[in-house]
């Protein structure tokens, strides 16, 4: 016999204390039957009315909005933004929080991850507790830094740029996204028509002049002329087979970060934040304090900056191998590199290629692995290689504090743990690790 479909609670309201900030840009809360609510437009300590956006009767748990805010958190301010709020964009997630509440959110999330997962305090991670802002981000509550240099817009049927809602496909057409970097929003993607397309996404590099569009069609529509408002190159996605073409201007942006350029190719991974890429060499640098003469691995080593700022540290005797999966990203780090004799970058996933070297041991790793973590048997491998220092660079703070109970059973401890607020206006944050033999010193 076929159970009866549980009746869907989209729609209904329920007014509602709202407790702790969870991991995923919401606060938690109990329907008065116990039910738990994952709550947007929150804050801790609030009393809202929650209007139920996903979930139906006897769910673990319900998605909801907070619609009318009857109790203020003094951290609340109005959303600067007019494209956000329940049921609008989907970008940001805490421009009703002011700043520093934005970043004490933050350092909420991460202190219960590490404490969930790992069974770590702050002060056994060697982490003060603070979420640090990028240099020029202390603004005013009610102002919002420019820090995003790549924006995708999603498109309408009518050929409006625009964001996607939250957790859906719908669009919200937009004229101005207050998070983009200057050099995306001079660009002027969203005061023109782009009939037939699904997304447009934009690209400022930070350091150098160039501004790329990489455009995907609907199935079947022709690429419109791209007329924007400063020099761009324009790339496209191939609607088969997923992989980049140059449709004019050179297939890549040239980054700087570390006093290097480097060659980003067909929208390739690079930090969004302007700030980013030389505030993490240089936290990851300090944590690692390489030494001339040192073996290095760079483990998801994109277009190669961890390995370049490591080569440039340990020397003509010393030795960097990075690993990454992208053929771009590849051909991209072997260009970056290339007047460094002892780097080699090898290409394929890094659970794969790092058992294939025959590397028994390392001074030094930097890892930088995506939003899901390197795993368990990773880091397994990893820890048996005898690393002095091992820098974990993570997008995270849930795969960070699992991997990192991971390299606990392997021998290591966290020596210092920083924070860095690298997304303001999201949930997302930033953090680097540095670990140690458990032993040393002991």
């Amino acid at each position: 016999m076929q159970a009866e479909p549980r009746k869907s609670l989209v729609g209904e309201e329920y007014e509602v204390e709202v407790g702790p900030v969870a991991h995923g840009g919401h606060c938690v809360a109990r329907t008065s039957e116990g039910q738990v609510l994952f709550v947007r437009h929150a804050l801790p300590g609030e009393r809202v009315v929650a209007r139920v956006t996903e979930g139906e009767e006897g769910a673990r748990f319900l998605r909801a909005d907070a619609v009318t805010v009857l109790d203020a958190s003094k951290d609340r301010i109005d959303e600067p933004c007019p494209f956000a709020g329940p049921g609008r964009c989907g970008g940001c997630d805490w421009q009703h929080a002011k700043p520093g509440a934005q970043r004490r959110l933050k350092a909420d999330v991460i202190a219960e991850q590490l404490q969930h997962l790992a069974g770590l305090t702050p002060e056994e991670a060697g982490w003060d507790g603070t979420v640090l802002p990028a240099e020029g981000d202390k603004v005013p509550a009610g102002q919002v830094p420019a820090w995003r240099t790549r924006v995708q817009y999603a498109v309408t049927a009518d050929g409006r740029a625009g964001l996607r809602r939250h957790r859906s496909h719908e669009v919200e057409p937009i004229d101005h996204c207050m998070i983009a970097a200057e050099g995306v929003s001079e660009l002027g993607i969203e005061k023109r028509v782009w009939t037939g397309m699904d997304s447009v996404e934009a690209i400022a590099a930070t350091g150098s002049q160039d501004r790329q569009v990489i455009l995907t069609p609907k199935p079947g529509a022709r690429l419109p002329l791209v007329e924007l408002d400063r020099p761009v190159s324009v790339l496209r996605v191939d609607e088969r087979s997923g992989g980049v073409h140059r449709v004019h201007g050179r297939p890549f942006v040239r980054e700087r970060a570390d006093g290097r350029t480097h060659r980003v190719g067909n929208g390739g991974f690079w930090q969004v934040h302007p700030k980013a890429a030389d505030t993490l060499v240089t936290a990851v640098m300090q944590g690692l304090l390489p030494r001339k003469g040192d073996m290095a691995l760079d483990l998801y080593c994109g277009v190669g900056l961890f390995a370049g700022a490591l080569a440039d540290r340990v020397g003509d005797q010393g030795a960097v191998l990075g690993i990454e999966s992208g053929k771009r990203a590849v051909e991209d780090a072997r260009h970056n590199l290339a007047d460094f004799e002892r780097v080699r970058i090898e290409q394929g996933k890094v659970e794969a290629v790092l058992p294939r070297t025959g590397i028994s041991e390392v001074d030094l790793i930097v890892l930088d692995p995506p939003r899901a973590g390197a795993g368990r048997k990773t880091v397994q491998h990893l820890a048996s290689l005898g690393a002095r220092r091992i820098a974990y660079v993570a997008c995270d703070p849930a795969a960070l504090a699992r991997d990192l109970g991971y390299f606990r059973d392997g021998g290591y401890r966290v020596r210092t743990l920083r924070a860095f607020d690298l997304f303001p206006m999201t949930h997302h944050v930033e953090c680097v690790a540095i670990l140690e033999p458990a032993d040393k010193g002991a």
